[in-house]
């Protein structure tokens, strides 16, 4: 149903997940009815009501107790951190109403005396809210349906006169559904509101659901809602609404503790993202977690480690092997190791355990180790939810998560689709390990499936553990098949003497050119002389030849006059 039409005015229960699965809490000035089995968190549900009202909006509370001895209520309540007595009397007021274990009935009686006096209670503290616990023990002493039904609606009559937000709670069978059938079912349909709780076992596994079954003049969210009962009592389990507001979104980086992965990612993850590494044991998704943590607590923020396979001294001893040391920020308070294999119950306890250790250290980092945990026998219905809420949450918050989670994420045609937990459609950056089995050798593969909103490598490295540290390394392909670990070792070697021989030849063809240069230039050298003395010589030839010839001459012309001869015309000859 819409929540958006509200045409009733609420009053806030201050039960974390209620308020909003109603649009705001109880309806104000009305009664509601609470059905639940033994166990499954009625009266808790009651005192949390009103000690929200006496504590958060100045409303006086009463809590009619028709079963448990209110000094006992106070006992019990004390474990939630809460004290009732100190509220008492002006603020709440708790009134012993059982009926005694060796009464005899006889004749008929109303509730008419209990409700004169509770009125005039109302009037000396001003109560604006109040709680019949356990109302159907007091009406199973009445002789007839008819007197039950007589005396609930004076009841329900003397609520509405008094302007009170009543809360009756009443037992069932267990199944949630239980009251109908039985002779004070006419309740659910009297009053204007009913809630139904139910605790089953399921495959060992302790469930707790509660359904608003009806709400009038208000919408509501119809189906079941797990809850539990935590350190701070009722705690229902939803997801973000449609109309909340969105999560506040960042462009800021924070790196992965390994430098090739942070370029692989264009510079790591974004801030408040959820990255799920998923792999077959053995493929270092704890060592790549751990150095996540490592790189937080070295930015100074404080980080929370979960662990369900190991316990926290353990994980620091295996992750220094590898060089990712974690002791020094277990010392000063960055990084909480906390190993979950001693938390017991739902996925939904699972879950809110983590966010009560979240919020008690101040993390903005979570690291969940496997995450996979949370679908194990007894909760595969639930798991997927659990997973959307913890995503939700951490977004909300601004935390960024890492979770582990096993190879059956990758089962299935569409990687991950026919899990029960489903995270991989969740998260925001997905990397997975694997092995790659060759010449006798298991090497571990690493690829980045999908990063929202940036860029990424779809290249597969090889993930290389060593005493220096968490790296990355480039793998081979010969003739279509990938080379790891040895085989990558030696093709690189090969690579390297061919590399080495080829400039050793480079050096030596740059050798013989340099002197083969050398030659010729000597060469040219020589040539150029013989040329310039060849030069040289034919200048000579030439001007020996010329002065011959003019000797030549001048001697016929001194003949010539010896003898007494003429001279020719035209000159000497």
């Amino acid at each position: 149903m819409d929540r958006g039409n509200q045409l009733v005015t609420k009053a806030p229960t201050g039960i974390s997940g209620f308020d909003e699965m109603t649009g705001g809490g109880l309806p104000l000035g009305r009664t509601t009815l609470l059905v639940g089995g033994p166990g499954s968190g009625k009266t808790i549900f009651g005192l949390q009501f009103l000690v929200h009202g006496a504590e958060t909006h100045r409303e006086p509370g009463i809590f009619v107790a028709f079963e448990e001895a209110p000094g006992r209520l106070v006992k019990n309540f004390e474990s939630f951190g809460r004290d009732l007595a100190a509220l008492q009397p002006d603020s709440l007021f708790l009134l012993d109403a059982r009926p005694a274990p060796d009464l005899v009935h006889d004749g008929s009686f109303d509730l008419g005396g209990m409700l004169a006096a509770l009125g005039a209670q109302v009037a000396r503290m001003g109560a604006r809210r109040i709680v019949f616990d356990a109302l159907d023990i007091l009406l199973s002493l009445l002789p007839d349906a008819a007197s039950r039904r007589r005396e609930v609606y004076r009841l329900h009559d003397w609520l509405q006169q008094h302007g009170l937000t009543g809360l009756i709670t009443a037992k069932n069978d267990g199944d949630g559904e239980g009251l109908a059938a039985r002779e004070f079912g006419f309740m659910q349909f009297m009053v204007d509101c009913a809630v139904l709780l139910n605790h089953r076992v399921m495959l060992g596994v302790s469930q707790r659901n509660l359904r608003v079954q009806k709400y009038r003049g208000s919408g509501f969210d119809e189906n079941e809602s797990p809850f539990v009962i935590g350190a701070t009592g009722f705690n229902v389990a939803i997801a973000r609404k449609l109309g909340r507001a969105d999560a506040s979104v960042t462009h800021e980086r924070v790196t992965s503790g390994v430098e090739r992965l942070d370029t692989m990612l264009g510079g790591g993850y974004y801030r408040g993202a959820s990255v799920l590494i998923t792999g077959f044991p053995g493929t270092a998704k704890t060592t790549l977690s751990g150095a996540f943590a490592q790189a937080a607590c070295a930015r100074g923020e404080k980080t929370l480690f979960v662990s369900f396979d190991s316990d926290g001294a353990e994980i620091m001893r295996n992750l220094a092997s590898v060089g990712i040391l974690l002791e020094q920020y277990v010392a000063n308070g960055l990084l909480r190791m906390v190993s979950a294999r001693t938390i017991t119950g739902s996925a939904e306890t699972l879950l809110v355990r983590i966010k009560a250790l979240t919020q008690e250290h101040g993390a903005r980092c979570v690291v969940i180790d496997p995450v996979s945990t949370l679908s194990k026998s007894g909760n595969e219905l639930t798991a997927h939810g659990v997973a959307e809420r913890l995503i939700d949450w951490t977004k909300a918050d601004g935390i960024t998560l890492m979770c582990t989670s096993l190879l059956d994420e990758m089962t299935g045609a569409g990687h991950g689709a026919s899990t029960p937990l489903q995270i991989s459609t969740l998260a925001d950056t997905w990397i997975h390990l694997s092995y790659l089995v060759q010449a006798g050798e298991r090497n571990r593969g690493m690829s980045i499936i999908k990063s929202r909103g940036t860029a990424h490598s779809n290249q597969v490295r090889e993930l290389i553990l060593s005493d220096a540290g968490v790296t990355l390394a480039d793998i081979y392909t010969a003739g279509g098949e990938v080379l790891m670990g040895t085989m990558r070792w030696e093709k690189e070697s090969a690579e390297r003497v061919a590399q080495e021989v080829a400039e050793v030849a480079g050096k030596l063809n740059l050798v013989r050119l340099d002197a083969e240069e050398a030659v010729l230039e000597v060469r040219a050298k020589s040539l150029q002389t013989e040329l310039l003395a060849k030069q040289v010589e034919k200048t000579l030839l030439a001007r020996t030849r010329e002065s011959r010839e003019g000797e030549l001459l001048r001697r016929r012309a001194r003949m010539r006059e010896l003898r007494g001869g003429d001279v020719p015309e035209g000159g000497a000859r």
